[in-house]
């Protein structure tokens, strides 16, 4: 197989193989645009987001494109074709082996071509768009209780389309097989421009391509049938096995899996199952990886849907993150091994069995669902999990491959003394029923001089090694630019010719993906991990990546659990809103990654960089549900940090992001404040002087802070002197805005028989200098708060945040900004629900209240909603609790030009939820909720304080 030259690194990855020599980048939009296709984009904004995928490899694209209509794809390659300028197909752009990356026009399907045209339940079969995401056309098939088989982890997310791309396949592949197997017919164009397929009508729907194809085989036939699908995972270079005669020469199922270098998708109908009516897992634990694998084979004597790998260390970051670990039984390293049937006495007849013949340390039988979708969750978050298991970054390239399964043990084994040797470490997972393993590597691309020849030197070893063990370099992921380069180690020359020959046929100018499968670039060739990183003195200390900035916008690996949608979680709530790639955690990070290292996006002050930054709601939603742990709020604050410094800022970080500076200033004269504010032409000035917009309401201050209402209180008199239970830490919004809240904390306290006082020293986080990126003052500011809090936290004596932003600032911003003189107050405050629960305090009877929270996204973030919830159910509530977010998020919605986005977050699942429980008592503890909700719904949220206050007083006949 001929390789191309490798490219210069110093020119961000050299000129692509393909990359058009003619058409200049103005002549290819003219030429798009000319065709009739409105949504084309060559900014530097989106040619960045588009750059990468979730692999190591960075290539600029001259222009992105968004097809509306099947049609349009057809009017892209009639472009290309005329220009020289080569296509990509994108997916959903969580390709961990860069097979969705490109020079020249990168379509991406995702945004308009997503539609499930037809369900056929008879038939079993689904006719879609290639850019439907796989949970999409899972929702649409349910209802006629069907499914589609294959399920990457990443399903949420993922196209069916760029799934039959690279011949997906998914964690039950062992019951339902690969992406290739589910096709029933496609419509395509290949490069030659000839549509082909099942789908297009005719006589022959495989044309003159197909014909040739037929004619190749059979002049190869005794080695196609000796070389090819061999075994289930063998997915590496073109699957000449479907041309077959025996095999109904099926073109639609070869062209699976070819990586879009042969033709691009149009239409596909696709095969379901139906959906079994009983699911149970059996969890065996081993105690290492390869002595699970060395199970493996006993197992497949049983109906398996699935069988999967997992490493400890892997659920050890899930349990030190903070997230929910079930119960696993003793051991190193565990199979998930999950079988279906009609009922749970057949599962758990089925899982007996296979017990018996695991020979695992120990066992659980799962049957609880809620229980083994938290066991998958870990699985699904593998790839990210994977990428921060170890000491120092690790990385896809040698990522999915397999071997016949009773070989798996033995390559284990062998695999583990070949990272040993190049003084290399990775976790392995995967989907061991198939032989196909998962792993993350820790190649040194960025700290080591030299360090590429070692990557170099490892991939051709292990490409050697795997045919040992007659082993595919890919086993679901396709091959790339990670493993193209490598085929020829895998494959003989005949193969490697026939590959060439197919190509030859289908796409004799490539025009389609270059650099992949056929006369690939090097493996070694356009990595971006690998280029030297440039950022400017920074404020923050990025605690968790060495002090740099640079590696902490390269957490991101790409995989894409920001895109999913709207879910239980937070992230990404913009992105939910606008379907649109910059706006969405991913797209954010590949901006920043190419502000600091690219040559695209010129340092943080760029335009783009801004662009992208723009609608982030810093909500700090990815900072816990994204696997890698991107924390865009803090990325947002330092790039804000570096672009004013010394500059003028806009109105609103001035006024908004000065918000409890004013309203100090403001509260001697609260009253006379407020009622100016009901003057319409007074509050509409007020509003366009502080870059409010218009339709947004004015908060009204508090006649009294709470500090003041407290020393006023008799609750508080009675208490003035003396050590009391509890302190109530009085934080800006709640002392001069939400003083209900804390007043509300006091009753329901006391009501519970404790002292409780308000700490009367000001002490403000700094959380609106810290988002609007004023980060010298902010410093300044929470160096104060922490030094008043510290004392107070160190007696001993529980103290209390009322408002969730300001607590989750103590908790993780003033970390960001102090270090270590932060920790104690940032581990030792605690919110309302964490001290009810650690004094076991008495619950109001909610026995027939139903209510509908929205947790503050820096409570369901940072602080975490779960002790919340534990105890509105205890107390008898019925809980519906909304993700997301609000859509407000501090200054971010009442900011003009904002406001239609924030809406429409809040139209994600907000307000869906509270119209649809329109007797429910709403309950969001933030500001921002609570004034979103007044704006949009008319509704008055409660905090968890009011509403415990409210029922327990009345229940117990005192005042509310």
């Amino acid at each position: 197989m001929t390789t191309r030259a490798s490219a210069d690194p110093a020119q961000a990855g050299g000129t692509p193989s393909g990359a058009a020599a003619g058409a200049s980048r103005a002549d290819l939009v003219a030429a798009l645009r000319r065709r009739g296709i409105s949504d084309v984009d060559d900014s530097p904004l989106v040619r960045a987001l588009y750059s990468t995928d979730a692999s190591l490899y960075r290539i600029l694209p001259e222009v992105v494109v968004r097809p509306r209509a099947t049609e349009e794809i057809l009017a892209i390659h009639d472009v290309a074709r005329e220009t020289g300028v080569p296509i990509t197909m994108r997916g959903a752009g969580t390709s961990v082996a860069g097979n969705a990356v490109g020079p020249g026009i990168v379509v991406d399907t995702v945004k308009h071509l997503n539609r499930v045209l037809a369900i056929d339940p008879e038939r079993e079969t689904a006719r879609i768009e290639p850019g439907v995401v796989h949970a999409r056309l899972q929702a649409a098939a349910a209802p006629h209780g069907l499914r589609y088989g294959p399920d990457p982890s990443t399903h949420t997310r993922c196209t069916v389309g760029g799934m039959i791309g690279n011949n997906a396949c998914g964690s039950r592949a062992l019951g339902y097989g690969r992406a290739a197997d589910n096709v029933v017919a496609m419509r395509s164009v290949l490069g030659t421009g000839e549509i082909v397929g099942g789908l297009t009508g005719g006589a022959e729907p495989y044309g003159a391509a197909g014909t040739a194809l037929a004619e190749l085989t059979d002049a190869h036939l005794a080695h196609v049938r000796t070389t090819f699908g061999r075994f289930g995972r063998q997915v590496s270079g073109y699957s000449l096995e479907h041309l077959l005669p025996e095999n109904g020469r099926h073109l639609d199922r070869f062209l699976s899996g070819t990586e879009g270098t042969l033709g691009l998708i149009l239409e596909a109908e696709v095969r379901l199952v139906r959906e079994p009516a009983v699911r149970t897992m059996i969890v065996l634990s081993y105690p290492d990886m390869a002595q699970a694998a060395d199970a493996v084979p006993a197992l497949l004597a049983h109906p398996l849907v699935a069988c999967e790998g997992l490493d400890a260390r892997i659920v050890d970051i899930v349990r030190a993150s903070g997230k929910p670990v079930p119960d696993l039984p003793r051991g190193g390293g565990w199979l998930f091994a999950e079988v279906a049937g009609a009922s749970v006495a057949e599962t758990q007849a089925i899982a007996a069995r296979i017990v018996a013949d695991a020979g695992a340390l120990e066992h659980r039988v799962v049957l609880d669902t809620g229980e083994a979708a938290a066991l998958w969750r870990i699985r699904e978050d593998g790839a990210g999990l994977a990428a921060r298991s170890l000491k120092t970054p690790a990385y896809s390239g040698w990522e999915d491959a397999a071997v016949p399964p009773e070989h798996l043990g033995a390559w284990l084994r062998d695999f583990d003394a070949l990272l040993r040797e190049f003084g290399l470490d990775g976790v392995p997972y995967g989907h061991f029923g198939d032989g196909c393993v998962h792993v993350r590597i820790d190649f040194p691309l960025v700290s080591e001089a030299g360090a590429q020849r070692t990557f170099r030197a490892f991939m051709e070893a292990s490409a050697q090694a795997l045919t040992t063990y007659g082993g595919s370099l890919s086993g679901e992921h396709g091959d790339g630019r990670a493993r193209s380069e490598l085929l020829s180690t895998m494959y003989d020359e005949t193969s490697v010719r026939l590959f060439e020959a197919v190509k030859a046929i289908c796409d004799p100018d490539d025009l389609l993906n270059p650099g992949v499968l056929v006369r690939p670039d090097p493996f070694d060739a356009h990595l971006r991990a690998d280029r030297p990183r440039h950022e400017p003195p920074i404020k923050l200390r990025f605690l968790h990546d060495d002090g740099s900035m640079a590696n902490a916008v390269h957490r991101c690996t790409g995989v894409g659990k920001c895109v999913a949608g709207p879910g239980p979680g937070v992230m990404c709530p913009s992105y939910a809103a606008t379907r649109d790639e910059k706006d969405a955690t991913r797209g954010r990070a590949r901006v920043l990654q190419e502000a600091l290292d690219g040559s695209l996006v010129q340092g943080l002050a760029d335009p783009a960089v801004h662009d992208a930054l723009d609608l982030c709601l810093a909500c700090k939603g990815c900072a816990r549900d994204c696997p890698t742990g991107i924390d865009m709020a803090t990325y947002k604050s330092e790039a804000l940090h570096q672009t004013y410094r010394g500059r003028r800022r806009p109105r609103s970080h001035y006024v908004l992001g000065r918000l409890p500076m004013w309203a100090r200033l403001t509260a001697p004269v609260a009253g006379v404040a407020n009622a100016s504010l009901k003057a319409k032409p007074i509050a509409s000035l007020a509003r366009r002087t502080a870059g409010i917009d218009q339709r947004r309401s004015i908060p009204a201050f508090a006649s009294r802070t709470l500090r003041k209402e407290a020393r006023r209180a008799s609750v508080a008199a009675t208490a003035s002197t003396g050590t009391p239970d509890v302190w109530i830490w009085a934080d800006s919004f709640t002392d001069h805005f939400q003083t209900g809240s804390g007043l509300a904390a006091i009753r329901y306290l006391e009501a519970c028989g404790l002292t409780v006082r308000v700490i009367d020293e000001k002490a403000c986080c700094g959380l609106t200098w810290i988002t609007t990126g004023q980060l010298d003052a902010a410093e300044r500011i929470v160096g104060r708060a922490v030094a008043t809090l510290t004392p107070y936290v160190a007696s001993g004596v529980p103290v209390v945040g009322i408002e969730p932003s300001c607590l989750a600032a103590l908790r993780t911003d003033a970390r960001e900004l102090l270090g270590e003189a932060a920790d104690v107050v940032a581990g030792g405050m605690l919110t309302l629900a964490e001290l009810i629960t650690r004094l076991d305090l008495p619950l109001p009877d909610l026995t027939g209240v139903e209510v509908v929270a929205q947790p503050h996204c820096h409570h369901a973030s940072v602080l975490g909603w779960a002790a919340d919830e534990a105890l509105l159910k205890r107390a008898g509530a019925s809980v519906v609790k909304v993700g997301g977010c609000c859509g407000l998020a501090g200054n971010f919605g009442v900011e003009q030009g904002h406001y239609e986005v924030s809406v429409a977050v809040a139209e994600t699942q907000l307000l869906p939820a509270v119209r649809s429980h329109p007797d429910a008592v709403v309950l969001a503890d933030g500001m921002s909720c609570k004034i979103q909700l007044d704006d949009l719904a008319d509704v008055r949220a409660l905090h968890l304080a009011e509403l415990f206050a409210e029922k327990l007083l009345e229940q117990r006949g005192g005042r509310a």
